[in-house]
């Protein structure tokens, strides 16, 4: 017959394996000692915890052996996949050629290890391994890395925080070319849904400035071409009612960076920030923009271009109140980055 032995010391440890620990197999084990502590037979024990009388039986002579800690182990069987023993050089696949589906990843890695695994089995696998199914996250190709993070932090980041504190309106500058076709997207749905496409490539131009702080957008629209004349005019809005000093981020477009606007921003006292080339993740409104094909335009019909051209408009102009939760989370003045290592590592 078993027996334990157990210190007052011992028995306040018990109680808290028994009460107190994270797994549910330990604190079992914690009962069945305490109750054993206490001369309970083994075989109203095992009622007890819910395992048979060999077992308890175990569970004591592991304590008798090696004590609470020995009690607090866990040995579990985990079967391994033959593939562990391949995990480097299936890490350094999916480092370097990343597959797009499982069942290529099934080919790919089965010619690399020569076992060959289901589908099922290979998803495990990696996911053991870490890996997961993420978007493919876009990098502009011709980039400069380094000038990106010194106009950041030495033109951008300063004339934000005078915005913050009330001192100067930052304006971020984009044109957005809205096509009228099929924009489809995933849907949760219980069959397929078709979404009739329209005929006919007519566009609408939206030219905003987006206030930095406020999210408040002034535009200017057509349905023909943004030039430096459509510019010159959202400069002018901008100057109207203006109390602080103005400071106007865009990009390097040929009519936004030309003599015209250059002259009349001078005359305005409108400061242009010109981004580095190929930087629209530094450009706030680039998000909006996005935004707008999302909630107007993906998966939906319009009867005509008037209607499309509408569904834009008003909603653009009353996000602030439709859309005010997601604006705040979108337009925070936190910008991507990337670093020569994820530049480099590009596929």
């Amino acid at each position: 017959m078993l027996n334990v032995a157990v210190t007052d010391g011992q028995m306040e440890q018990l109680r808290e394996i028994a009460f107190n620990h994270s797994h549910p197999a330990v604190r079992r084990k914690g009962v069945a000692l305490l109750l054993k502590s206490q001369n309970v037979r083994t075989d109203r024990i095992s009622v007890v915890v819910g395992r048979s009388e060999n077992t308890v039986r175990n569970y004591v002579k592991a304590y008798n052996k090696g004590g609470i800690q020995e009690l607090s182990g866990l040995r579990f069987h985990r079967p391994q996949s033959d593939l562990k023993a391949f995990d480097e050089e299936v890490k350094a696949y999916l480092d370097q050629t990343p597959p797009t589906t499982i069942s290529q990843a099934c080919v790919e890695i089965g010619a690399l290890t020569g076992i060959c695994r289901k589908e099922t089995q290979v998803r495990k696998y990696l996911k053991s391994l870490g890996a997961t199914r993420k978007k493919v996250c876009g990098i502009p190709a011709k980039a400069d890395i380094q000038a990106q993070e010194d106009f950041r932090c030495n033109e951008l980041e300063p004339r934000l925080k005078q915005a913050q504190n009330g001192k100067r309106d930052v304006y971020f500058i984009d044109a957005s070319h809205f096509v009228m076709g099929a924009f489809l997207s995933f849907l949760w749905c219980l069959t397929r849904v078709f979404v009739r496409t329209p005929s006919g490539r007519k566009r609408f131009n939206v030219l905003g400035a987006l206030n930095a702080v406020t999210h408040k957008l002034t535009s200017v629209t057509n349905c023909s071409y943004i030039t430096s004349t459509e510019v010159c005019e959202l400069l002018r809005k901008l100057t109207t009612d203006a109390t602080r000093p103005i400071t106007v981020v865009l990009d390097n477009a040929r009519y936004q960076k030309c003599k015209l606007v250059m002259q009349l921003a001078k005359e305005l006292d409108i400061e242009l920030l010109f981004l580095p080339p190929y930087s629209p993740n530094l450009n706030l409104i680039e998000r909006l923009w996005k935004l707008v094909k999302k909630e107007c335009l993906n998966s939906r019909y319009h009867k005509d271009f008037h209607q499309f051209q509408n569904t834009i408009v008003n909603f653009l102009d009353h996000m602030s109140e439709s859309h005010s939760d997601q604006l705040s989370s979108l337009l925070t003045l936190k910008f991507q980055t990337f670093t020569k290592e994820q530049f480099l590592k590009a596929i």
